[in-house]
């Protein structure tokens, strides 16, 4: 049986498309939304259930660090191609990979004591919960000193002064 010629031009035009599609498709997730956009310093957070830190920006660099904390805020301080130099909430810093990390602002309660969670931004309104020293959650947009600050659900306003991962960084 003979496949008629114009059949087998649009099959390989076909087939032309098809490659240059998967091509830019894989470009594209191969990068982060916006991660070359993005000025150094900038917040971010780790994005993993497993995250290693490492002393270069590369794969075949010494591991430093396991982080096992997603949503623990950190400080990106330079980008190398696809890594990024970063800080934690410790002052420990380290090249992560940017496939591990995500710009959902977090942050990380710093005080010593427990730090209340109030149900409006102010300490007159009433206290929801105290939170512990080293307790992450999910930032929203801090105004007058205060950050909404939801705690795996448990939402409220805590002082900004109290958390490491706001203001800028």
């Amino acid at each position: 049986m003979t496949i008629p010629t114009a059949f087998r031009a649009r099959k390989g035009a076909r087939a032309f498309t098809v490659a240059v599609l998967a091509g830019a498709l894989a470009a594209f997730a191969a990068a982060p939304a916006g991660a070359e956009d993005d000025k150094v310093p900038y917040w971010a957070s780790i994005d993993a259930d497993l995250a290693n830190l490492r002393v270069g920006p590369g794969e075949s660099y010494r591991i430093d660090w396991v982080y096992r904390r997603p949503h623990l805020p950190v400080k990106v301080i330079r980008r190398e191609g696809p890594w990024r130099f970063v800080e934690d909430p410790d002052g420990t810093q380290g090249w992560m990979r940017d496939l591990l990390l995500s710009r959902q602002r977090a942050a990380m309660v710093r005080s010593k004591a427990p730090v209340e969670m109030h149900a409006e931004p102010s300490r007159t309104s009433p206290m929801l919960w105290r939170i512990e020293s080293g307790v992450v959650g999910v930032l929203g947009d801090c105004k007058n000193g205060w950050c909404p600050f939801d705690v795996a659900g448990h939402k409220g306003f805590v002082e900004q002064e109290q958390l490491w991962g706001t203001g800028a960084p």
